[in-house]
């Protein structure tokens, strides 16, 4: 894979020495990179290239020539590399550095992953590419009012949309699994035979299915209740529960996610880490978010108890860090 990606950027680059403008330059030499990390991270190649392309002036501005930064990334109280005063929204700011512009790339698309802000982009089609621009815009990527205009006058002027076609879709949501489906609900009285009591059930099974870290999972809906979605997937009770990290049934809420199959040991590749919000959320929570159990999340977030309350800007760990 990487052999192939080498080849492509090459290609790219070469490609580069026949465009007439600085930004048909940076497409040529930063499309396959973007196409990359469109595949790792879920976001738009189409987004990322226009990002690129108007926060670094095609590469052209001081923090992308003198620090590799191309999508003016500032500090912040996580970042442990080297960084560069440049004067932006306010004097002397701190912004990061970076050794090559590949990394650059990559901590933009890591950026928007783990911020609390953003989960709600990866909600929206791959395609969408006006509606992720809206949505930076709408999170504070940008203090600029007219900052999602401008990346979609790029995209179309430039047609970076092509980019962003023969792509997975974010993990949430995914497309429902198809699952068979009986005539209508039913439910048996008990009947004794041989000493025994069997029950049997017979659920519309047209409920949508999906998947979050690969983990089969459903949303509730009005009536639900831990109870009912058991029967309905042939679960036990207490099995649905250790499946969601609970001890006891509770009232569900509309929407609410509840996996029908156990959670992974660990979140999808590329999400090791989430940073929390400004809005409480709990660990609990947190791991229904990614389908990772609480068991592993205690475990890579050593010196936290189950009842901790991450505070905005904390680093919850999704999977075991080397």
């Amino acid at each position: 894979m990487k052999k192939i990606l080498s080849i492509v950027l090459m290609l790219f680059g070469a490609l580069a020495a026949f465009s007439d403008t600085p930004q048909k330059d940076y497409i040529a030499r930063y499309s396959a990179i973007a196409v990359s990390e469109m595949h790792r991270s879920g976001i738009p190649a189409s987004i990322t290239l226009a990002q690129g392309i108007l926060e670094s002036r095609s590469g052209l501005s001081s923090l992308a020539v003198d620090g590799n930064n191309h999508f003016g990334i500032k500090c912040h109280r996580n970042w442990k590399g080297r960084t560069m005063r440049v004067n932006d929204d306010a004097p002397n700011e701190c912004f990061r550095v970076y050794k090559t512009a590949e990394e650059s790339f990559r901590d933009h698309s890591d950026f928007l992953r783990y911020q609390d802000r953003y989960k709600s982009l990866f909600e929206l089609k791959i395609t969408d590419y006006k509606g992720w621009a809206h949505g930076l815009k709408k999170a504070g990527y940008a203090t600029d009012p007219a900052y999602a205009g401008k990346l979609i006058k790029i995209i179309e002027d430039y047609d970076l949309a092509r980019f962003d076609s023969g792509v997975l879709q974010s993990e949430v949501p995914q497309t429902p699994l198809k699952i068979e489906k009986a005539s209508q609900v039913q439910v048996q009285n008990p009947v004794k035979r041989q000493g025994q009591v069997r029950e049997s059930y017979s659920f519309r099974m047209d409920r949508k299915v999906y998947k979050k870290n690969g983990v089969l999972c459903v949303y509730a809906e009005p009536g639900d209740t831990f109870e009912s979605i058991a029967l309905e997937f042939n679960l036990f009770r207490k099995e649905l529960l250790r499946f969601n990290d609970l001890r006891a049934e509770r009232p569900l809420k509309r929407g609410e996610v509840i996996y029908i199959k156990a959670k992974k040991k660990h979140a999808v590749l590329g999400m090791p880490m989430y940073v929390a919000g400004d809005k409480p959320e709990t660990l609990w929570e947190i791991s229904q978010r990614f389908g990772v159990r609480m068991k592993s999340i205690l475990k890579f977030n050593i010196g936290i108890t189950a009842d901790y309350v991450p505070a905005e800007g904390d680093v919850i760990y999704l999977k075991k860090i080397k």
